[in-house]
């Protein structure tokens, strides 16, 4: 599934920065692609706002959101945002529901 996702945005964004985590150990379930992280930097998201890089990601990935992927944290920028954030990522918080809940 990360091959898949990886060469669909790869060719659709065509970006400088593309870094797809597979965070799926950290949740509940036997899916073993299901959660990603992805970080993407490309100057086509210079003339789209946060909303529409995202619609234009779950466009791409319309099939896998439909199919395997359950959860997909989307970290979108153009190159000078990318610049102005040092080049840091938020970290993925820890997943609270299926087998791994809390029930403490």
């Amino acid at each position: 599934m990360e091959e898949i996702i990886r060469a669909k945005l790869e060719e659709d964004l065509q970006p400088q920065i593309l870094n797809i985590e597979n965070e799926s150990h950290m949740h509940g379930g036997s899916a073993t692609e299901s959660h990603f992280n992805l970080t993407a930097v490309s100057s086509r998201f210079d003339d789209m706002s946060l909303v529409k890089r995202h619609q234009h990601l779950y466009g791409v990935l319309a099939d896998e959101l439909a199919g395997e992927v359950h959860a997909l944290a989307l970290h979108l920028y153009t190159p000078s945002e990318w610049s102005e954030r040092n080049n840091q990522v938020p970290a993925s918080p820890d997943c609270r529901g299926g087998s791994k809940q809390d029930i403490s």
